[in-house]
């Protein structure tokens, strides 16, 4: 982690659960981190928790990644604040709608799934990739997926469905491989890592799942997932880590 010493990340969904271990692991490693989130006062609160040292260099920015324009303040507002670009982005920020794909009036859970969860990745991916070609350092852009987007997972006929958030989710399996052909194309140092956990224990999870994962199914820690990333961003330049797949021990699918 030497090389990313003072540079900045940004992680999207930096409020709570993943996002929030991802940008206090990258601060206590060195990186100054900018997190994104709707809810900006839960990382000021975030602050409060990292040692007395590393606090200075977790910075909190208001942003909806669904829209574009939001995202694009975002990366302008770090590039005045800090006066540098992103080195290291990590999208993290992802919703699963209590809805069925099937279901009647479910149009507005269905899109905002695909806006935040594909369109997020979009938008942020190409503000954060074009600042590392322009200033042509080397980069590396994470995407959180999970196991839901290798195989749709059967819950059963007493858990609420997953509806569109598995498709979302093999459809950024299948950016990952777009971004690292274009990455490649337009001979850049930026590499791209998807990390896919099983079950992870955060507020993503409807209600009547997280039940059942508290009470009965193993389960992966926020921080799990945030070493994960940390090693991947950590190996050498000349390693494109594609894909991590971690799964708590005895889990079932």
């Amino acid at each position: 982690m030497k090389r990313w010493q003072g540079k900045v990340a940004m992680v999207t969904g930096a409020s709570s659960g993943i996002g929030a271990a991802c940008a206090k692991a990258l601060v206590c490693a060195g990186c100054v981190v900018v997190g994104l989130a709707r809810r900006q006062e839960r990382i000021a609160q975030l602050q409060q928790e990292l040692p007395t040292q590393f606090r200075s260099n977790l910075h909190a920015y208001k942003c909806d990644i669904t829209c574009e324009e939001s995202v694009r303040d975002a990366f302008k507002w770090t590039l005045q604040r800090l006066g540098a670009g992103v080195d290291i982005l990590v999208n993290n920020a992802g919703i699963i709608a209590t809805t069925e794909l099937s279901g009647l009036k479910n149009t507005n859970e269905i899109r905002t799934t695909i806006d935040t969860n594909l369109m997020g990745t979009i938008f942020c991916t190409r503000e954060a990739f074009n600042s590392m070609r322009e200033r042509n350092v080397e980069g590396h852009v994470v995407i959180i997926n999970s196991v839901a987007g290798l195989q749709v997972p059967n819950l059963g006929p007493d858990l609420p469905s997953l509806n569109v958030y598995p498709a979302t989710k093999f459809a950024l399996r299948a950016m990952n491989e777009i971004y690292r052909q274009e990455f490649q194309r337009h001979k850049t140092r930026v590499r791209i890592t998807t990390i896919s956990p099983g079950l992870v224990d955060t507020d993503i999870l409807p209600s009547p799942i997280r039940r059942v994962v508290k009470e009965m199914v193993p389960s992966l820690k926020s921080e799990d997932v945030a070493d994960a990333v940390l090693w991947a961003i950590s190996t050498p330049p000349n390693v494109q880590v594609h894909n991590i797949t971690i799964k708590p021990m005895g889990e079932k699918f």
